[in-house]
């Protein structure tokens, strides 16, 4: 797939350009899937003054957020003319637009957060849009906690009339937006971003079980790297879970891996080995299988230091 030129809006790009675009007064968004992502989604609309519309297969998930201003639907599809979704593959988000299928309108956009397969993700936007419903699958670069706090990146792909009518919602959603192409592109991309986001993650991890097998103490060799030719962002979002062993969830491990097979999956197509992405994968094997995968990813450490922190002799 051909991504073409990128255009990028942000706090210094083009959001000048539509700041005159308002959101339609009392307009409600939907949200679909109440996960982690889900949740932070619903919390930054919310808390940016716009009604939401929230389900979830377990309702009960619903109840902090209706208790935050939320309102539950059957079927968000039917009583909203935009409405985001966010769950865990492709085949997921398949099977509940079938499940509302009925709720579809003509003109309504989806907005589907989704790291999803990409040519899925392309057949998904053709099908809604044989039925005059405009689709963007729109995958989100970034934990939970930085989408609620307004500083994830979010990669979206499909028509650009369509993301350009979402201006208002790109500027609560995303510290900075990228129009990667049509729909399938933002699902390519992500890809891409995760692939290099996770090896960042896992060679800091192995990086400081190596500093404290030798004897240093990993808060003083984080403090280093930082400072050092080495550095990465994943030091500033990981490097302190890393440190303290911290494993409150951020994103999921096990979401991790899901990634990790579907990069696999589509570098076998295009014919390219991936040994690293293959290595990685190995390693979110071993510690799913160790029990870790609801854990944040940041806990692959576990799976790269020495059996109770010894030091090597």
């Amino acid at each position: 797939m051909d991504f073409g030129s990128f255009a990028m809006v942000g706090q210094d790009g083009l959001w000048l350009r539509s700041a005159m675009i308002q959101r339609p007064e009392q307009e409600r968004i939907g949200v679909i899937g109440l996960g982690l992502m889900g949740t932070a989604l619903t919390e930054r609309l919310l808390d940016h003054g716009y009604g939401v519309a929230v389900w979830n297969r377990t309702r009960e998930k619903a109840a902090p957020l209706i208790a935050k201003g939320a309102q539950w639907s059957d079927s968000p599809l039917a009583d909203c003319r935009r409405v985001i979704i966010s769950l865990f593959t492709s085949e997921v988000v398949a099977e509940v637009l079938q499940q509302m299928d009925a709720g579809l309108q003509p003109g309504q956009i989806i907005v589907d957060t989704t790291t999803g397969e990409p040519e899925q993700t392309a057949a998904l936007g053709k099908r809604l849009a044989a039925r005059g419903v405009r689709y963007l699958d729109a995958p989100i670069s970034g934990s939970s906690k930085q989408t609620r706090d307004g500083e994830a990146t979010v990669i979206a792909g499909g028509d650009r009339a369509t993301f350009d009518a979402c201006a208002d919602l790109w500027r609560v959603i995303g510290a900075k937006v990228f129009h990667v192409g049509p729909c399938g592109s933002a699902a390519q991309m992500k890809l891409i971003s995760n692939l290099v986001l996770g090896l960042n993650r896992a060679v800091l991890a192995e990086g400081l079980a190596f500093a404290e097998a030798l004897g240093v103490a990993p808060a003083a060799a984080l403090e280093v790297l930082k400072g050092s030719n080495a550095y990465s962002r994943a030091m500033d979002v990981k490097g302190r879970k890393l440190v303290e062993r911290d494993y409150t969830v951020q994103a999921k491990l096990s979401q991790h891996l899901k990634d990790v097979r579907l990069m696999l999956q589509a570098a076998r197509a295009a014919g390219l080995p991936l040994p690293l992405t293959q290595t990685h994968g190995r390693l979110l094997d071993q510690a799913e299988t160790a029990g870790l995968g609801e854990l944040d990813n940041s806990a692959i450490l576990e799976v790269l230091r020495l059996p109770g922190g010894r030091r090597a002799s």
